[in-house]
């Protein structure tokens, strides 16, 4: 997923993503420790998915804090 499209979303909706990419990741995890994950660079891709959606998230609420005060 790429920045713009996260730009995109809600805070909500980015939050329900993230909630739901961390579930999907353990899951990854977990076929990856039994040995049944086809493709271990989807943790990867995952992984980076959800830091991308978390700093969008995280420079949206600086903005909101640091606005009203000038």
């Amino acid at each position: 997923m790429k920045v713009s499209e996260i730009e995109k979303l809600t805070n909500e909706e980015i939050e329900t993503k993230v909630r739901e990419s961390k579930k999907e990741l353990l899951n990854l995890r977990v076929k990856n420790a039994t040995g049944s994950l086809e493709k271990p660079s989807k943790i990867k891709e995952l992984r980076k998915d959800v830091a991308r959606m978390l700093t969008v998230l995280n420079s949206r609420k600086k903005e909101n804090s640091t606005g009203g005060n000038e």
